[in-house]
């Protein structure tokens, strides 16, 4: 399994015989051996040629693009080798077909919210009324009887959970809403960073298989956005992002002075992502006994075995059981 290589200097990505290298500004030059890359991903200023792009796609490296804020820009995706007709006709069947779209649609959810769930379990200081309410609107989530609806339950079981943040939180973290576009305060930025991290490691898994990543069943498919990443991150956002959240303001991995302001956007400053990606990746390599493997699994490779079971349940082999942490 390849690794991924994050660069925030500015400088040029170049290929040279069969490796690939950077260069920075100064003219230091760092090679990247290119089997054991499987994703580059770009935060500062970087030259690239077609030269480059030509020899990373004979080994499908993908290429992840973020802006000033660190915010995900968009992905240069070689064209892919394991595809597959069949699939992509049966996968947009199901979403065409309201019930198939519908079954997934709630699994996803449920999921997401037995993760969000399992995060409150262990601050105590969390109001029970809260949780409770959170409760509410899975039974709600599981009565919908369409997409629509069911996103509304979603949408206010997590404006529950966000309610609950400043019980979790230490350190004087706190928000009082959710804002994206831009997010205006620190952990705003921490939450918008780490969604961005991880829709890219969910597509980097999304391309090793044959399933099409702009046909989705939670998330309405849409023109330029892979929109099935939207639908699985649903189960990994709690799960993985929050978490690391939480632990990384609590035990003051992260502070203030990780984070600047810029025009009215909050953001994670080279530091502050620095010090994310290093709990991002210690999280991703943490491994656990699967009960039914009967072996042990990274987080990574849970996210690979939900795409898997995705494909089982459209093909029909195997009916989808969403990932509930029951560890």
């Amino acid at each position: 399994m390849g690794k991924d290589y994050y660069i925030f200097s500015n400088g040029g990505i170049k290929r040279k015989d069969n490796t690939i290298y950077f260069e920075d500004e100064d003219q230091i030059k760092k090679g990247l051996p290119i089997e054991n890359v499987e994703r580059i991903h770009l935060f500062g200023e970087i030259d690239l040629n077609t030269k480059f792009f030509n020899y990373i796609s004979q080994y499908s490296v993908l290429v992840n693009f973020y802006n000033y804020y660190g915010f995900y820009s968009g992905t240069y995706y070689p064209r892919k080798k394991n595809v597959s007709g069949m699939l992509v006709v049966k996968q947009a069947s199901f979403y065409s077909d309201l019930d198939n779209r519908l079954v997934l649609a709630k699994s996803f959810i449920d999921s997401a919210i037995h993760h969000i769930l399992r995060n409150l379990r262990r601050h105590e200081r969390v109001p029970v009324e809260l949780i409770e309410r959170i409760k509410l609107e899975r039974e709600n989530v599981k009565s919908a009887k369409d997409v629509q609806t069911l996103m509304g339950a979603e949408g206010r079981a997590r404006k529950n959970y966000y309610d609950c943040f400043k019980y979790i939180l230490k350190n004087d973290f706190g928000f009082t809403n959710r804002n994206r576009r831009p997010p205006k305060d620190p952990l705003n930025a921490l939450i918008s960073f780490g969604n961005s991290i991880i829709y890219t490691a969910i597509l980097g898994e999304l391309y090793q298989t044959q399933l099409d990543p702009t046909i989705s069943f939670l998330h309405e498919p849409s023109t330029k956005r892979f929109s099935l990443i939207l639908d699985i991150s649903e189960i990994f956002k709690p799960l993985i992002i929050d978490s690391i959240i939480f632990s990384s303001i609590n035990n003051k991995v992260i502070g203030d002075k990780d984070f600047s302001i810029n025009e009215g956007v909050c953001f994670l400053n080279e530091d502050g992502k620095k010090k994310f990606l290093i709990e991002f990746e210690k999280k991703m390599a943490t491994t656990i006994k699967h009960r039914k493997l009967n072996r042990n699994i990274s987080y990574r490779g849970l996210i690979k075995l939900e795409c898997y079971k995705l494909i089982k349940h459209l093909i029909e082999d195997e009916k989808y059981k969403p990932l509930k942490a029951w560890w």
